[in-house]
């Protein structure tokens, strides 16, 4: 039976931060999102202004001001998007900043928006400089000028456009240049959930996929989902795999600390790659300072892995901190795996 579950978990996947979801994956997280601002969990105050704007822009009958989302991945910028076209009754086009290589791609995209639609750019800060200089004039005055022929016989010819919404998603507001990010009219910094929330979340999911969990075990997966609802979901499901397996009628709390135990997401939500970055800095370097670049090729990963996918839970955690002289542990990241703090008050007044 031991070895079933196991084959079982590993066919679902290892609930990884960096891992790229299977195509299951992506269709179930579709069917899990929100579609509307009243089911949508967390972020009160973001949800209610982002209700009084919508509210606001139907009563002028003008489309929505453009919005920028930022923050860790999976907290729920694109279900947002989403929502939002659905209650402004538009249509959304959805895309992301590197799959528009090209100025011409964007504009065949804008070109072909009717008033009032919603585009989405998932990782807008990553669009190239070009790109981003024909969107200036769209989101300011929806034009856009772009030049036919070249030398003596060149032209600029200018192209009306119907009023539209930008939404952008970025996890890199700094990243942003200015200009772009002066242009949009509405901007929102999603945080890490709350765990009362994300048990709800998880209570949510569970009633559409059909699984029977009880309080508790919606809890204690809550508490190991590094406050993200993507990641409560991905394990929501391995939990139901393993039940499923174990011929469980009820998740409980058992089953799912078992399982979580058996995927290696620890109480505190840290999954292997969390812990090996703390390790590093723990055993490697006494808790550091450690530059990002260092522990990166230490652990052969890339920079944007480490920066994007690790360090804002642990960040947030309280388990690593950022200094002039690069990332130290906290003493919480001592006492996690058992090692003997000592503060060095030069190290963390650095």
């Amino acid at each position: 039976m031991k070895e079933e579950i196991r084959q079982a978990l590993i066919k679902g996947g290892p609930p990884l931060t960096g891992i790229k979801e299977s195509e299951e994956d992506v269709v179930l997280n579709i069917s899990l999102r929100p579609k509307k601002l009243a089911e949508f969990v967390g972020h009160k105050e973001v949800v209610e202004n982002l209700k009084v704007s919508m509210q606001a822009a139907k009563q002028r009958k003008e489309p929505l001001e453009h919005v920028l989302l930022s923050g860790p991945p999976g907290l729920g910028k694109t279900s947002l998007s989403h929502i939002i076209a659905h209650e402004m009754s538009s249509k959304i086009t959805a895309t992301s900043g590197p799959a528009i290589e090209r100025a011409g791609d964007l504009i065949g995209i804008l070109t072909n928006l009717e008033r009032g639609d919603i585009l989405f750019i998932d990782e807008i800060h990553r669009l190239s400089k070009v790109v981003e200089e024909f969107l200036y004039p769209a989101m300011e005055s929806f034009q856009i000028d772009f030049v036919i022929d070249k030398g003596p016989y060149a032209k600029t010819i200018k192209f009306n456009l119907k009023p539209f919404t930008l939404v952008g998603a970025t996890t890199r507001t700094g990243l942003l240049a200015a200009p772009l990010r002066g242009r949009f009219g509405i901007f929102y910094n999603l945080d890490f959930y709350k765990i009362e929330d994300l048990a709800r979340i998880i209570r949510h999911s569970a009633r559409i996929l059909g699984v029977d969990v009880d309080e508790e075990a919606a809890e204690e997966i809550a508490r190991r989902s590094r406050g993200t609802p993507r990641i409560a979901n991905r394990l929501l499901r391995r939990v139901r795999d393993y039940a499923q397996v174990g011929k469980k009628e009820r998740v409980d709390a058992q089953t799912a600390s078992k399982t979580l135990d058996e995927l290696g997401i620890d109480k505190a939500g840290l999954d292997e790659m969390d812990r090996k970055v703390l390790r590093l800095l723990l055993e490697s370097y006494g808790g550091g300072p450690a530059g990002i670049e260092t522990l990166a090729a230490s652990l052969n990963e890339e920079v944007d892995t480490i920066a994007d996918t690790v360090e804002p839970y642990l960040l947030k955690a309280g388990y690593l901190r950022r200094t002039s002289r690069g990332r130290t542990a906290t003493k919480s990241a001592f006492e996690h795996f058992g090692i003997k703090y000592e503060k060095q008050e030069e190290l963390f007044n650095a």
